[in-house]
């Protein structure tokens, strides 16, 4: 039962590291729908990704069989799980190009353009959910024998998740630097799903460290120009 309870909480915290991508990618996109709207696409969108990763948990001796390789490319296996990563990777790639294209030269008309359906908004977050939670699940199934463990794992990081999206989604929005800092990520993300999917693995450690780093830096740079601000802010009050 000690190694079940240490495997639980390891594997929980390894969830909720792999999700952080996953709330990332489902506040940018729920930013784009009414104020109304938000929070209940944000909300749909995790209780989704667990779902599907639940669903995905009970499926072990298929999820098993996606690492066997379909066809060769240049004499290298191809599997059903190279496959998935690979076009997860390049609509990742495609989705972050064309966000970040859309907030630097959208112009006036963004505001127009980006009036998104919330049926949309959800389908594309559940396509991204399949690809992260293929990661997640796999990690999961990697660390854990017992299948109890691995679904009580899942569902404490979402609801962890749902407790840290709204000040994530929050900050994101307050701060249009964050938000193309957040899609960069995004297109560190597609790019390693990308060379995961043709064998050219990245220790998930430096991609962390990359975004560790790229966080703290601007976390500096916005509390500079807050205190930069502040005495501006109170000469003006002065009479």
């Amino acid at each position: 039962m000690t190694e079940a309870l240490v495997a639980l909480a390891t594997l929980t915290l390894l969830e909720i590291v792999l999700g952080v991508d996953n709330v990332i990618f489902i506040s940018i996109l729920s930013g784009k729908l009414p104020a109304h709207q938000q929070r209940r696409a944000r909300r749909i969108g995790l209780f989704a990704a667990m779902a599907m990763r639940l669903a995905l948990l009970s499926l072990i001796v298929w999820i098993a069989r996606l690492t066997t390789p379909l066809f060769e490319v240049l004499g290298r296996g191809v599997s059903g799980r190279d496959l998935i990563l690979i076009g997860g990777g390049l609509f990742l790639l495609a989705k972050a190009t064309y966000e970040i294209h859309d907030k630097l030269e959208g112009g006036a008309s963004h505001t127009t353009r980006t009036a998104a359906s919330f049926a949309s908004v959800i389908g594309q977050v559940m396509l991204l959910d399949i690809v992260f939670s293929l990661d997640s699940v796999i990690t999961a199934v990697g660390m854990a024998n017992d299948l109890w463990v691995m679904m009580t794992a899942v569902v404490l990081a979402v609801l962890v998740m749902l407790v840290a999206a709204e000040p994530i989604s929050r900050v994101v929005e307050d701060h249009p630097t964050l938000k193309i800092l957040a899609l960069s990520f995004l297109l560190l993300i597609g790019l390693s799903l990308l060379l995961d999917g043709v064998g050219q693995h990245i220790p998930k450690g430096y991609i962390s460290f990359a975004m560790g780093f790229s966080v703290m830096v601007e976390a500096i740079k916005l509390r500079m120009r807050r205190h930069e601000a502040e005495p501006v802010a109170l000469g003006r009050k002065d009479p």
